[in-house]
Formats: C-alpha cells, structure tokens, sequence
C-alpha cells in the first residue's frame, strides 16, 4: 500500500531572491517559486537522477502535466537512443 502524501516527510529549503529581479522578471514570490521549483525538477529529471514521477512531484504537480511542461524547459519528455527509436518506429508502423 501505498503511503498517503501528506504522510511523507518533507524538507524545505529557501532561496534568497532580491526584489529587483522578481521585478525585472516580472514575476511575484509564488510564480518565482512555481517556475523554479519546475526547473530544478526538470534538470534533475534531464539528468537522469529523478525519474518522472519525483520530478512532478517535486514541482508539485501531476506526472502528465509535467511531462506536458518539460518542452518550456527545453527538456525531452522521452530520451530514446539509436536502436530505441528504430524498435519504436518499427512498432508504430506494426512491422
């Protein structure tokens, strides 16, 4: 079974973001945060060190949705390699 979330311990950490540049963004504290939070999880997820599940859960959002984002970030949803991509055109085509 799995656990319920709200039962999972959870650290927090703080970035310090002058107010300046939250203007020069155009952004308030909370998008700051939202957009940071979605960064880092999809570095992390490009990087191979968290897979899709913890990265979405790290940017406080659904699997789906975040695999939905990750082109604003520059990142590949899937990361397919030579012999992989050929395996799965050939299946798509039903060869």
């Amino acid at each position: 079974m799995k656990p319920n979330l709200e039962e999972i311990a959870m650290s927090s950490f703080n970035i310090d973001c002058p107010d300046d540049l939250l203007i020069a963004l155009g952004s308030t504290p909370q998008q700051f945060e939202h957009e940071a939070r979605m960064a880092m999880a999809a570095k992390l997820f490009e990087l191979g060190r968290l897979s899709s599940g913890q990265a979405a859960r790290l940017a406080g959002m659904d699997r789906a949705n975040f695999l939905l984002t990750l082109s604003r970030f520059g990142v590949a949803a899937i990361n397919l390699e030579g012999r992989d991509v050929d395996d799965e055109l050939a299946y798509g085509r039903g060869e």
